[in-house]
């Protein structure tokens, strides 16, 4: 019991110290790659944050990277660099009654029906492009924003995330130029280390089926991840890179699954890893195909900028372990709100509601675990 205690505590004190960076404007990064069981954290605590404005000029670098889904003088690529890699942060073990009322909130879940006029309207622009063939495929995104709770905590919004998304990259970082950020997310976009390298293909989206990943895809899910599949393919050829594929196969994401192809290859030089990323992003599982004109439409026609949702995030080092992935399932905390991300691929079959419902249960994925935290 003591033993307990002492780790019940020490835990206590972890959160705490994570929550106290934030209210000290000092920047910070903690998160957990898939696969392991303890945090990282990272802090800046000497200089400013380096604020660059072309992926290229990663190349070379090295630190916790926010990227946003486009590059702007309000919405910079953000490199903390700390002055060591990252200390473990332990978090403790979530209590089996926790998790068992976690399993029942997800089963209580109500999702609205009726989409905003808001969104509405920007799907139909979007479809109509679709429709005319303008577009192979358009992701089309929005933002659900609610108040801050009294007693809410981005740490144990965090820690609540470790504990019930195994599968996923979770992070929480703060820097004074992007302020908080938190996310859950799936998709690689690049990670590896030496001579080992790779990147997924991510879309098409399903619920869990009791828990489990379903094995039947319909055409247009199928259709929707050849479409990034063929693209980070075509990217890395062009390139240079030859790299060998596994999939599409079904892979976690929260209490969502979607079909996934991950690509693995060699690189010539580790130091151009900003290169890489130029080509790569942003994908056609956050943007669309053709790829210019598709982000170009979404900037003009979605209604709200993404800042660094559909970005990536992560850490970056060309001489060690960089484990990059594609800012999903995120939050933004600023001024006493709480402002959820969350997009969907659309094809020229896509349905309003379909395409609504799908957003929703992504929204989920962080909402639930506000509520779980509190």
């Amino acid at each position: 019991m003591l033993l307990q205690k002492k780790m019940i505590d020490k835990e206590i004190s972890n959160l705490k110290a994570i929550d106290t960076l934030i209210r000290q404007e000092q920047p910070f990064a903690v998160y957990r790659i898939p696969g392991e069981d303890t945090p990282r954290l990272l802090t800046q605590a000497s200089g400013s944050v380096r604020l660059l404005y072309d992926l290229k000029d990663l190349d070379g670098a090295r630190g916790f990277v926010i990227a946003p889904f486009r590059a702007s003088e309000s919405c910079p690529i953000v490199l903390i660099q700390p002055e060591q890699w990252g200390q473990p942060l332990p978090l403790g073990e979530y209590a089996e009654e926790e998790l068992e009322a976690f399993r029942l909130r997800q089963g209580r879940e109500t999702f609205s029906e009726a989409c905003t006029e808001e969104y509405e309207a920007c799907f139909r622009t979007f479809i109509e492009a679709l429709r005319s063939k303008q577009f192979d495929k358009l992701v089309l995104s929005r933002k659900s924003v609610i108040g801050q709770c009294p007693g809410f905590s981005p740490s144990a919004v965090f820690r609540a995330a470790c504990k019930h998304y195994i599968h996923s990259y979770i992070y929480l970082c703060y820097t004074p130029r992007t302020g908080v950020w938190m996310g859950s997310t799936p998709e690689i976009i690049l990670s590896g280390e030496k001579n080992e390298w790779s990147t997924v293909a991510l879309a098409g989206t399903q619920p869990l089926q009791d828990g489990r990943l379903p094995q039947e895809w319909g055409e247009k899910n199928r259709q929707e991840q050849d479409y990034v599949a063929s693209y980070i393919r075509r990217q890395l050829l062009s390139s240079g890179i030859h790299p060998t594929e596994s999939g599409p196969y079904p892979a976690y994401a929260g209490a969502l699954s979607h079909l996934k192809t991950s690509f693995r290859f060699t690189l010539k030089d580790n130091n151009r890893l900003g290169s890489l990323l130029e080509l790569l992003h942003p994908t056609p599982a956050v943007c669309g195909l053709p790829k210019e004109e598709a982000y170009r439409f979404i900037l003009d026609n979605e209604g709200y900028d993404r800042r660094y949702y559909s970005g990536f995030i992560g850490w970056l080092d060309p001489d060690g372990k960089t484990d990059l992935y594609v800012n999903l399932r995120c939050m933004h905390i600023e001024n006493g709100q709480l402002s959820f991300y969350a997009g969907g691929g659309l094809l020229a079959s896509s349905e309003l509601n379909d395409e609504w419902l799908e957003t929703e249960k992504k929204l989920q994925t962080m909402k639930r675990l506000v509520s779980m935290s509190l």
